[in-house]
């Protein structure tokens, strides 16, 4: 137990329970690594195991899993409220105890391996795994979902894997592994069965939206019983607390006029995120001792709990992320000063045309330095103290790279002959000004 991960693959299954068995039975093999918890949601019809162990043995597990998964799971016939890409979905790698960050974004590339060598399914890399900036959130990598990835990914190289494809697996589709802190899934039923209210209250309280920090929410309709539910990924609860997303659910309940019904946690949560609310703060349903991350360790494994708080409190899954940011900069960085108002290749274009090419040029390196200085402003909350220096030197350089950009395209302006030209390029340049500025660019505009 000197060294323990945590892994919590998300399967595209959760109403034939038969196959779930199947796919925690090709897990539960492997010696060094325990299925801790198993949740399976018929409407969302997704089932979410939480695994922990030493790095090797947990790896071997999870591709064994997603094997099985592969094999029972056919995406064709397969229809959820939850968005899905693969019969496994997401492959989440938490660092625990005596392991790094970078081991075990290298555990994630090996398992990306070994899903295409003995499968053929496809990965993505995310989070702190993510091989360039776009990639960093789940959902840029899920666009689509399975049926549009299938396509996108065959058309537009952006959009193919990074390790396999470009095809899809014809059935299994792709799987997205990360590196990332501690999760806690947390979903919150109305007492309404309107769907818009949860999706407004969802859309009010998550990060990309301007609401909590460190929340990823969506709303949906939960058919089995006849309510609303507003879905949450609360990325790091040390920040954000539950009782405070809870708070602000209810709130935003009673501005449209309904309240909450009841919430419950999907696998796993650590001791700590319960210490400022109680079961019945949160009106948790059904909770009890086992969903607490720590029990169910030592009953599986006999470790102690406080080495796990411990390295959990310490373990920062952002800095690759800096070293992936920093090399995509220098290259939008380069292009930029390439393309800079009197270098020779500001220069090289001549005529209306060229004029219009060399405008371009710089609007995308804009856009690409502007999309950098963007991410680095969402995850800035989630950055340790010990890279906050980085960060902060990277996320100038990013914005200073953006405006010098955007100065190069205005001064082509002038030699653009066609006004619907100007306008385009003048509207780009707008968009990329609001990344940087965070406000939202106006409709039509």
């Amino acid at each position: 137990m000197n060294r323990l991960i945590e892994c919590v693959p998300n399967f595209s299954e959760g109403r034939d329970l038969a196959k779930v068995d199947a796919i925690a039975a090709a897990m539960s093999g492997v010696r060094g690594a325990w299925i801790l918890d198993r949740t399976s949601d018929a409407d969302h019809n997704r089932s979410v195991v939480t695994l922990a162990g030493e790095p090797d043995a947990l790896a071997e597990a999870v591709v064994r899993g997603a094997g099985a998964a592969a094999k029972l799971i056919d995406l064709t016939h397969q229809s959820g409220v939850h968005p899905r890409i693969g019969a496994t979905d997401v492959i989440p790698i938490v660092p625990l105890v005596g392991v790094s960050v970078e081991e075990c974004v290298a555990i994630a590339r090996r398992v990306g391996q070994e899903l295409w060598e003995r499968y053929s399914i496809p990965v993505y890399f995310y989070e702190s795994a993510a091989t360039r900036p776009e990639r960093v959130n789940l959902e840029n990598v899920r666009k689509g979902q399975f049926e549009g990835l299938r396509e996108d990914a065959l058309r537009d190289p952006a959009r193919s894997p990074d390790i396999g494809g470009p095809s899809l697996h014809p059935t299994a589709g792709a799987t997205a592994v990360c590196v990332r802190k501690l999760l806690i899934a947390y979903n919150i039923y109305l007492n309404t069965g309107d769907v818009a209210i949860a999706r407004d209250i969802a859309r009010a309280i998550r990060a990309s939206s301007g609401g909590l920090p460190n929340v990823k929410a969506m709303g949906v309709e939960m058919k089995s019983r006849g309510l609303a539910q507003v879905s949450i990924n609360l990325t790091d609860f040390e920040q954000t607390s539950l009782r405070r997303v809870f708070d602000a659910v209810r709130q935003e309940a009673r501005n449209r006029g309904c309240g909450i019904a009841s919430s419950e946690i999907i696998g796993l949560v650590p001791r700590r995120a319960l210490e400022a609310s109680s079961e019945f703060d949160l009106q948790l349903e059904n909770f009890s001792d086992v969903r607490i991350l720590e029990n169910r360790l030592e009953e599986a494994a006999g470790a102690s709990a406080q080495p796990v708080v411990g390295a959990v409190a310490v373990a920062d899954p952002l800095q690759p992320l800096v070293d992936t940011l920093r090399q995509a900069f220098h290259s939008v960085a380069e292009r930029a000063l390439d393309t800079a108002p009197g270098s020779s290749a500001g220069l090289s274009y001549t005529g209306d045309r060229g004029a219009v090419e060399t405008a371009e040029s710089h609007l995308g390196a804009a856009f690409a330095a502007g999309e950098i200085y963007e991410r680095l402003v969402q995850l800035e909350a989630m950055a340790a103290p010990s890279i906050l220096l980085d960060w902060m030197v990277l996320k100038q350089a990013a914005m200073s790279a953006a405006r010098a950009a955007i100065d190069s395209a205005e001064a082509q302006l002038p030699s653009l002959q066609d006004a619907g030209t100007v306008a385009r390029i003048k509207s780009g340049m707008a968009e990329v000004e609001a990344k940087l500025s965070g406000k939202p660019v106006a409709s039509g505009k």
